[in-house]
């Protein structure tokens, strides 16, 4: 099978397609892969360490309220678009892909356009609850789509919802095998009072970690916090003013890498924002969570996902634009104090989860290629 990926920009959009083409290749299913992207995107830096073939297009920004200010940006844009279908086209046209998988971000739409072009089948998936601006386009075109959450059909055509398959999103395999024991011993963390994971991505969010900053010495007599706090952060955090007895319970740190899993799986409860990998990788391991949203987002979505997961009983949200630090421990405190409580969140988060995400997907990849190469579906010449 020749296998075309184009998605990227986040880690949002590059690492369910990459976690997909895990699932392919663990099957031991002969294929061939090209991935095509934004030079300056994490999909040629992620490409480029695992060693896939990767091809740069031109692409512009598609944007919804564009204003006065951004004029110069869109007219560039306007060019670069063009310029990026056009090399999609011949890109996808001398690899002949038997199929095309899109994971989104505004590099999606050429590879999507060139693909309908040159009579490939699509596959796009959508990550969020509600569907972007570009996955809304390919919707019209592709030849399944496959969306992570029941409530995504409400944001798509009638017309196009006879090919929509809930598949989950793809969360990497090694997050739902973390060593709690190992978190324990590598940040030195103690028995005596839950852990806090705190998290604002991976370059970290100036509203968290402020929130934090003014919550930590309220905070840190009823819990340790591991705080991935982003690099730019890293020395404002570590020295802010602790009494020398709370001051242990307190892990900043610049990122966090390979210790994720372990992390994940020491937490009792974490705190981070409500983007769709995040609340996808909560779900599939079964955390209980408190949700501070990114607003605004395209089409509100973390506040959307934040809602969604504590509607179910998932996790507790702070839905305005400017919480406070005594909103954050109104949340929290009752969740410290309470293990059952924290125990039937998890598992509220768990029964929403798909850990079997990326297999579903790589199933549609397959059948939709076998489908194209028999000729299901296909209009006469």
């Amino acid at each position: 099978m020749r296998l075309l990926i184009t998605g990227g920009g986040t880690g949002g959009h590059t690492y369910p397609a990459l976690t997909t083409l895990s699932a392919l290749q663990k099957r031991g299913i002969p294929h061939d892969v090209l991935w095509v992207g934004t030079a300056g995107g994490l999909e040629a830096r992620i490409t480029a360490e695992h060693g896939i073939p990767f091809k740069a297009i031109t692409t512009g920004k598609l944007r919804r309220r564009p204003n006065l200010r951004e004029l110069g940006t869109n007219v560039a844009d306007m060019f670069r678009i063009p310029l990026g279908v056009g090399q999609a086209i011949g890109h996808a046209a001398r690899y002949l892909p038997d199929v095309v998988l899109s994971t989104g971000g505004y590099v999606a739409v050429p590879i999507g356009l060139a693909a309908k072009i040159i009579r490939r089948p699509l596959v796009m998936h959508e990550q969020t609850t509600v569907v972007g601006l570009a996955n809304r386009i390919l919707a019209r075109f592709a030849t399944a789509i496959a969306v992570s959450h029941v409530s995504s059909l409400a944001h798509l055509p009638e017309n196009v919802r006879d090919r929509v398959v809930v598949t989950g999103n793809p969360v990497r395999p090694e997050l739902l095998h973390g060593n709690r024991a190992a978190a324990y011993d590598y940040f030195g963390l103690t028995f005596e009072v839950p852990v806090i994971y705190v998290t604002g991505g991976a370059t970290g969010s100036l509203q968290i970690n402020t929130l934090i900053s003014e919550l930590l010495p309220r905070l840190l007599p009823h819990a340790q916090v591991v705080h991935q706090c982003g690099p730019a952060w890293i020395e404002r955090m570590r020295a802010i003013q602790l009494p020398p007895e709370l001051a242990e319970r307190y892990h900043p740190l610049p990122y966090v890498g390979a210790e994720l899993p372990d992390l994940y799986s020491a937490a009792d409860v974490v705190i981070s924002r409500s983007g769709a990998g995040t609340v996808s990788e909560l779900t599939a391991i079964g955390k209980p969570s408190v949700l501070i949203p990114l607003i605004p987002t395209g089409g509100d979505e973390q506040r959307k996902n934040a809602r969604y997961l504590a509607e179910s009983g998932a996790a507790r949200a702070l839905l305005e634009p400017k919480p406070t630090a005594d909103d954050l421990l109104g949340e929290l405190m009752p969740l410290l104090a309470d293990p059952a409580l924290r125990a039937s969140m998890g598992e509220a988060a768990r029964k929403i989860g798909r850990v079997d995400a990326a297999d579903a997907l790589a199933d549609l990849l397959l059948q939709t290629a076998a489908q194209a190469h028999a000729g299901v579906g296909r209009k006469p010449e």
